[in-house]
């Protein structure tokens, strides 16, 4: 039996939308992002939604989304079983901050305009991570939470520790010691874990250049994120993207080239 991977995965539609136009999105499972701008959405069961700049939208309803502001929104529709597995098990719509799923914003504005093919192993990728905006978020203190919001949103230019602080109005000492009560580890190194994350996710669904994925995922320079990444994985960045992907079991499925 030959392993079909488009059978499971694949881009059904893409969007790279500029503008005020409202935008119609068909019946069937999209995610997409919006980078710019504020953007309301009609037509889900929850009843009118705003969008606001760093949203993840995930939905398997038709919708109509309408710019309130002049938009930016990146996203596509998955096809295939996996798709469809997800859409069923999806109640209505869902919008969330970007942060909580480290990478897919980058990921979609790679896909829509072109920088990446849509392979279905990059879709496959998108859609697992996608597919956990669903989950309820722990409850946290709100100064941690609003810390863990700003280092998800932030990751990639955030300098440190200092920054969020003055971010959050708050002293460095009162937050590391906020943060560490509600969530067992210092902010620091949350968003070392948070970077390293995202890192994972552009190994695994790009074959962009190392020094891009090191200043997509906040580190300084690709020598140290090798460095972070190995202390905090066990393995390079290289061993981590010719590795097979998470799933059930199928061959690892190749990599389309990205152009940058």
């Amino acid at each position: 039996m030959i392993f079909d991977a488009n059978a499971l995965c694949r881009a059904g539609e893409l969007l790279d939308h500029r503008g005020s136009a409202p935008v119609r999105l068909s019946a069937g499972l999209w995610l997409a992002c919006l980078s710019h701008g504020r953007c309301g959405v009609q037509g889900g069961r929850e009843g009118p939604l705003l969008l606001e700049p760093g949203c993840l939208l995930l939905t398997s309803e038709a919708l109509v989304l309408c710019p309130t502001l002049p938009c930016r929104l990146a996203g596509v529709r998955f096809a295939g079983a996996l798709a469809d597995q997800v859409a069923a098990a999806l109640d209505g719509t869902v919008a969330e901050d970007g942060g909580r799923c480290p990478g897919a914003a980058d990921a979609l504005a790679l896909l829509a305009s072109g920088r990446a093919a849509p392979s279905p192993s990059f879709c496959f990728d998108l859609l697992c991570r996608a597919a956990r905006l669903d989950e309820a978020p722990p409850r946290v203190a709100p100064l941690a939470a609003q810390a863990m919001a700003a280092i998800r949103k932030n990751y990639a230019s955030l300098y440190g520790v200092d920054e969020l602080a003055a971010a959050l109005g708050v002293s460095k000492g009162h937050l590391v010691r906020s943060f560490k009560a509600a969530a067992g580890i210092t902010p620091g190194r949350y968003l070392t874990s948070v970077r390293v994350e995202a890192a994972k996710q552009l190994l695994r669904s790009t074959d962009a250049p190392l020094d891009l994925v090191a200043s997509l995922a906040g580190f300084s320079c690709a020598n140290y994120l090798c460095r972070v990444f190995k202390a905090e994985t066990g393995c390079t960045p290289a061993a981590w993207r010719a590795a097979p992907g998470p799933g059930d079991g199928a061959p690892a499925l190749p990599m389309d080239e990205i152009y940058v």
